[in-house]
């Protein structure tokens, strides 16, 4: 099963993405990777639609412990970013 959670950065994580040469959904999961281990897909390799971000999970074990961890990040990327 796939989920594509739509993301909305703030201008600083946009910046800080152009700044590296990464698109910013790139940007994005590369940090949660670095961050916990968690691996995504950024959502501009799917044809997303346009000033829009995403990204691409599977989710086949059972549990959702991955979950929190991924809530956790992001509530902790927004506050770096904002």
């Amino acid at each position: 099963m796939y989920l594509f959670p739509q993301i909305k950065l703030p201008e600083k994580a946009i910046k800080a993405a152009k700044e590296k040469g990464k698109n910013p959904d790139d940007f994005y999961c590369l940090e949660l990777l670095d961050a916990t281990g968690i691996c995504v897909v950024p959502g501009s390799g799917f044809g997303q639609k346009e000033d829009t971000l995403h990204f691409r999970t599977t989710f086949l074990a059972p549990g959702t412990e991955w979950v929190g961890r991924i809530t956790k990040f992001h509530g902790e990327f927004m506050d770096r970013y904002r």
